[in-house]
């Protein structure tokens, strides 16, 4: 009887605990993010690119240089268009150089 019980229990459980890998809070629309990368190599100068004629309703989000660990280099990222949002304005991502570190900071709107 004793052993059903334990059984019974760890079933039980390891039931909660694939339950709860599965639960996902509810997403949350935020108007700044901050990313904190922090390395010592600095990015490379900006690479020219054209930008496209106005859209409405968008905004354009320059290219950047994004830091690719596995292959311990920066990579560009190409522009891209930002739907707009009344009352913001959009400030595209940058690396900022702190000390002997740069951080990189993701695009984000701001009122």
């Amino acid at each position: 009887m004793q052993d059903m019980t334990r059984t019974l229990a760890l079933l039980a459980g390891l039931g909660l605990a694939l339950g709860s890998l599965s639960y996902t809070p509810p997403a949350e629309a935020r108007t700044q993010v901050s990313i904190g990368v922090g390395i010592g190599v600095p990015p490379p100068p900006p690479r020219f690119e054209r930008v496209p004629p106005p859209r409405m309703g968008y905004v354009w989000a320059p290219g950047y240089w994004r830091w690719y660990a596995p292959a311990h280099r920066h990579v560009w990222v190409n522009g891209y268009w930002v739907r707009a949002r009344p009352g913001y304005y959009y400030r595209p991502a940058r690396w900022e150089h702190r000390g002997r570190d740069w951080r990189f900071r993701g695009g984000y709107w701001h009122r």
